[in-house]
């Protein structure tokens, strides 16, 4: 990284970044892989982090519109991680674009589905939009519910979280154990 990259930084890149890192570590817990069945594939995995993402995303939607300057910088960080993952997989150039703006297509979607479902407080229609993402099209089962119970106690505790933390790149995502107990 240049200097002068150093002083163009957009204002809340940093942040952005730590807050998409903290939902791929917390998207990397073996626990959706190995106990909830969550397939452990390229797909799979970009939709554990997709949905953590969406979390983040959605709070800071509904803090301010700073939160949705820091929104931004979130999805930003996400869809370059995912640029650089291509290339480094061996995606042609040429391909990565498309790959690019299809997963984009991809996380909208499920965004706005993930909304739906949680604004409508029906935790089995939550369910089978997991379901239906997650495990692409099989309907809803004891995972997914568990795992739609997970999102709920997730969006619980991020709204609950202290807005300043997460402008200063620490969403504090409950624990796996704690968010299904």
């Amino acid at each position: 990284m240049g200097l002068l990259n150093l002083f163009n930084r957009k204002p809340y890149e940093r942040a952005g970044f730590e807050l998409y890192t903290a939902s791929v570590r917390a998207a990397r817990d073996p626990y959706f892989f190995q106990a909830l069945g969550v397939p452990d594939t390229l797909d799979g995995r970009f939709d554990m982090v997709g949905l953590l993402v969406f979390l983040v995303v959605d709070r800071l939607h509904a803090a301010s519109a700073e939160g949705k300057k820091l929104a931004q910088a979130v999805f930003d960080a996400m869809f370059l991680d995912m640029d650089i993952n291509l290339r480094e997989i061996g995606i042609s150039d040429m391909r990565v674009a498309k790959s690019v703006r299809d997963m984009w297509e991809a996380f909208n979607g499920r965004s706005a589905a993930y909304a739906a479902a949680l604004a409508s407080g029906d935790i089995e229609a939550l369910a089978t939009t997991i379901a239906r993402n997650v495990w692409r099209g099989r309907g809803p089962d004891e995972s997914s519910r568990i795992l739609a119970r997970l999102v709920v106690a997730q969006q619980r505790h991020l709204a609950a979280h202290p807005v300043d933390g997460l402008f200063k790149g620490q969403p504090g995502f409950l624990p796996t154990a704690q968010a299904v107990a």
